[in-house]
């Protein structure tokens, strides 16, 4: 796997483990509220498509 597909589905799998716990009762909404969009902002370019599947906007 390329390394810019590696990051991108690391920070994608860190933005689902996050929505899993924002759904828990001890869940912290603080560290939710600012850890979510910092994750979110640091998301790399998605991986190329080569062609098939989703056009992501922004010409990626």
């Amino acid at each position: 796997m390329c390394e810019d597909c590696a990051d991108f589905n690391r920070t994608v799998a860190l933005l689902a483990d996050l929505a899993l716990y924002s759904d828990t009762a001890c869940a912290d909404g603080l560290f939710i509220d600012v850890v979510g969009p910092c994750l979110a902002a640091s998301l790399p370019e998605p991986p190329p498509a080569d062609g098939v599947g989703l056009d992501y906007p922004g010409g990626w």
